[in-house]
């Protein structure tokens, strides 16, 4: 049985990690391809997003403070016995497919920003993500105790790459001239652009991971009180860190010239090539290893999270039984960390990293995000507010606001990416009914018992 042995403390620091990790580094220079000027817009739109986002999440982690995050909101929402089967069992398929993709794209940006160090070729890039995918496995391979300590460490290396970014644009001295260009690019056919949608799509990226608290939730002390606390803290702390990094880059290295590398696909490792800059080539090494750090960090933080949504699944007996496994001797499940690692291993040799970003964002909106907020209205009619350790402001205008910010994310991701899930969709879909004709279960349980 999983133990409660992670505090606030340690809890925000996986989901920092987590939310940090390579994705702000990869997506800096793209955003300023799709948008110029206006970046900063596009990390401010992320924020807001994540933040209401993280009412839903805190007011669903709080009152089903379990190991497997959104599988037990979508039963407990739509019914243990009804669609809720459904609705649960299509997100830990999807889980299968997208976790593999967030850790892949981690493993990915790893490999852009390693080329910084020593020139590789495509394949020999693939070949490398592939090896951080293993070695993050061998790491995740102990007990939870153990993980928290170890989360720590890589939290530091985290802050600390930050911290050196944004003090090297507050030292150039011309730190707030990102301000002055984001005024001079504003207007309103660019903010409802779809390029816009496209750069939001990439900041959105960056930010996942805030609710990584939740999967963990078997695993909390004091759920109840830890888990909304850590969501907004993570997800304020990380927005300051994203709008200072941008500001501090965009001091240095003009928007115009990253777009002009985005153009003609030159010079990914954007970060190391500012702090060269500012503090000659071998500072600029120094960088580059400290983001591998983080690249490494935000896989630790993925991996540990989303193999136990399988697992919670498999204990619940709605998915394959061998994913209930814990390993004999540091209680953690094995089999649920394996099989995420080889397909991130797979993933990460075949995909690219715009492909993935997108594949992601497409994977997890309807079912889990818009799933997961509709399923906040259900449990409210169903059950009330008077036992909700927390409550969200305002309700039901976050809700609202979600669901329609989602599905413009969702279209941003564009039409091949929306076919892609679709596929996912309805395979899962298929599964779910043979499995549900062989056990007996809705809705052919239902069927059998009015005959």
């Amino acid at each position: 049985m999983l133990q409660r042995r992670l505090g606030l403390f340690q809890s925000t620091v996986l989901n920092m990690i987590d939310m940090v990790g390579i994705g702000p580094f990869v997506t800096l220079p793209i955003v300023m391809g799709l948008l110029g000027g206006m970046y900063l817009y596009a990390w401010i739109a992320g924020a807001i997003l994540s933040l209401i986002d993280a009412m839903i999440w805190s007011e669903l982690g709080a009152a089903y403070p379990l190991a497997g995050g959104s599988y037990n909101f979508l039963k407990e929402a739509y019914g243990k016995d009804g669609p809720g089967k459904l609705m649960s069992f299509l997100y830990v398929w999807q889980t299968i497919i997208q976790a593999p993709l967030v850790a892949a794209s981690a493993a990915i940006g790893f490999a852009q920003y390693f080329v910084y160090l020593v020139p590789l070729s495509h394949w020999q890039q693939s070949i490398l993500s592939g090896c951080v995918i293993i070695f993050i496995t061998f790491l995740l391979y102990r007990n939870i105790e153990s993980i928290g300590k170890l989360g720590i460490l890589l939290w530091v290396g985290v802050i600390a790459t930050m911290g050196w970014i944004i003090f090297g644009g507050i030292q150039h001295g011309n730190f707030f001239q990102p301000l002055t260009d984001l005024g001079g690019s504003f207007t309103l056919k660019n903010l409802a652009s779809f390029a816009f949608g496209q750069a939001c799509v990439k900041t959105i990226y960056s930010y996942l991971g805030y609710y990584n608290v939740c999967h963990l939730g078997g695993e909390i002390k004091n759920p109840g009180r830890n888990i909304p606390r850590s969501m907004f803290i993570s997800v304020i702390g990380i927005a300051i860190l994203y709008l200072a990094m941008n500001m501090s880059v965009g001091s240095v290295i003009g928007w115009q010239e990253i777009k002009s590398w985005q153009d003609h696909n030159q010079n990914n490792f954007v970060v190391s090539i500012f702090i060269e800059r500012l503090y000659g080539h071998q500072a600029a090494i120094i960088a580059t290893v400290m983001i591998l750090w983080v690249a490494l960090a935000s896989l630790f933080a993925v991996m540990l999270g989303y193999s136990r949504v399988p697992y919670a699944a498999a204990s619940d007996g709605a998915f394959f039984k061998v994913f209930a496994k814990l390993h004999p001797t540091k209680n953690f499940p094995y089999v649920s960390l394996l099989v995420l690692a080889g397909f991130a291993f797979l993933f990460s040799l075949i995909f690219r990293m715009g492909e993935i970003i997108s594949g992601i964002l497409a994977m997890r909106i309807i079912v889990q995000f818009i799933g997961q907020a509709i399923g906040v209205i259900l449990l409210r009619r169903k059950n009330g507010t008077s036992n909700l350790p927390y409550r969200m402001p305002v309700y039901p205008l976050p809700v609202v606001f979600l669901i329609l910010m989602w599905l413009f994310v969702f279209y941003s991701t564009g039409f091949k990416i929306m076919l892609t899930f679709l596929a996912v969709l309805i395979s899962g879909f298929m599964v779910y009914l043979i499995q549900a004709k062989v056990k007996q279960q809705w809705p052919f349980q239902k069927a059998r018992v009015n005959s």
